[in-house]
């Protein structure tokens, strides 16, 4: 079987492609683990994936659980288990990832290596843990399933992330998206090799050898609201990660001429329910946005701030105020000494002074949207004052005459300068 198919493919075409691809490694298997990422990255069409996959392993006459690579996310519920998954994966199928409680450790990263990644910044041995069930030496195979994209925390998403951060626990969650902050999201951002993958390369290469793990990547681009397969890479090495990386980079990164002054991005209601990954939408576009711009966030599914309430707490307590803000917290208090990946996201959903940033919300209050550092907008108000239901993805004129930069869903791609930006190759 070929690793990687790279053009568009029809469902037809990704349905036979599965069935040979199963027939031919794995058809004596027994008993598998699909591991796909939970449903704020629907996009990745792991979900007609994985039911394509359970239906031909189950078929065999193979044991089968899902368990989507929640990380720190909320769990799924049965409904939106079925939205991403449809209806050919038993909901008994599906097992919840506890980031808190389901892990185990299996090694650390020594200081030497946190040091040098770093830069010096940090300097610790941190202990690795990864969700238990991954560890039951009885699974034929356990396959990690998701899209390579441009990502805040390490750079290109997916490969052994889906792994560590996705099936894995506090320690190595709270020291990659700290490692990331203190770098900085634009040295890391769209690139292949950063400091936080070096985390990750290290696992793969020390730590988790000894399981029975392959990779499924896909890369997909969404227009009009109709999500296509651009590119599938499978196998285990690293070289695949690079090439899905390589077209994901040609497909998901839009390089813009000249700075956004007004960027107005929506927020699907049944992807973005936080704060915590709805703010993608300052992420993925602070390479983009000129100084002294304004960021208007259409979030009418925002509800809270943190993925669970110790988390929310949290957000709420310290605000998205700033790096030296964050920095000067850690220092004086444990709570953000204690949640590392708290402190990281704190640094991440701030413009640091540069550009305002407005939620429109309908959940959320007016106080608890300014406490936490955001302007505020009622969300049925700025629709309508900004036009939405007319505008596309790219450039748009309002009917005043003001020009805006509309994004659709920030989780899929990244906005850059082109004379920001710099490619690895250079």
């Amino acid at each position: 079987m070929p690793e990687q198919l790279q053009g568009r493919m029809s469902k037809d075409a990704l349905a036979d492609y599965l069935a040979a691809w199963v027939h031919q490694k794995y058809d004596q298997a027994k008993r598998v683990l699909l591991l796909p990422p939970d449903g704020t990255r629907a996009h990745s069409l792991a979900g007609p994936i994985s039911n394509i996959l359970y239906t031909l392993f189950t078929e065999r006459g193979a044991d089968v659980e899902v368990m989507p690579a929640l990380g720190t996310h909320e769990p799924m519920s049965d409904s939106q288990l079925k939205n991403m998954f449809g209806s050919g994966i038993p909901m008994e199928a599906f097992v919840e990832h506890r980031w808190r409680s389901d892990v185990e450790t299996i090694g650390e990263i020594p200081a030497e290596v946190i040091r040098r990644l770093s830069d010096g910044l940090m300097d610790e041995t941190v202990p690795v843990t990864i969700n238990k069930k991954l560890l039951d030496p009885s699974w034929d195979l356990i396959l990690s399933i998701g899209q390579v994209v441009p990502h805040e925390v390490v750079g290109m998403a997916n490969y052994t992330k889906n792994i560590v951060v996705g099936c894995g626990g506090k320690s190595l969650i709270d020291v990659s998206h700290f490692m990331g902050a203190v770098v900085g999201l634009e040295s890391i951002m769209g690139r292949t090799d950063t400091a936080v993958r070096g985390l990750f390369d290290y696992v793969e290469e020390h730590l988790l050898r000894d399981l029975p793990l392959e990779y499924m990547l896909t890369v997909t681009t969404t227009v009009g609201g109709q999500t296509r397969l651009e590119g599938l890479f499978s196998g285990r090495d690293r070289h695949i990660f690079e090439e899905a990386a390589e077209l994901s980079r040609e497909l998901n990164l839009d390089l813009l001429d000249r700075p956004i002054e007004t960027a107005i991005v929506y927020l699907d209601p049944d992807e973005f329910r936080t704060t915590w990954v709805g703010n993608k939408a300052v992420y993925r576009l602070r390479m983009a946005m000129k100084d002294g711009g304004h960021l208007i966030i259409l979030a009418p599914g925002v509800k809270s701030f943190g993925e669970d309430r110790e988390m929310d707490a949290l957000l709420r307590a310290f605000g998205y105020k700033g790096r030296d803000a964050v920095m000067a917290s850690m220092e004086n208090g444990q709570q953000l000494q204690e949640s590392r990946s708290a402190a990281a996201h704190l640094i991440h959903g701030s413009s640091e002074g540069r550009f305002t940033i407005t939620y429109a919300v309908r959940h959320l209050t007016k106080e608890e949207i300014e406490s936490v550092g955001f302007e505020y907008m009622d969300y049925d108000e700025a629709a309508a004052s900004l036009q939405v239901d007319s505008l596309q993805d790219g450039w748009n004129t309002l009917d005043d005459s003001k020009e805006v930069f509309y994004v659709s869903n920030p989780a899929l791609g990244l906005w850059a300068l082109k004379e920001n930006f710099k490619k690895e190759a250079e």
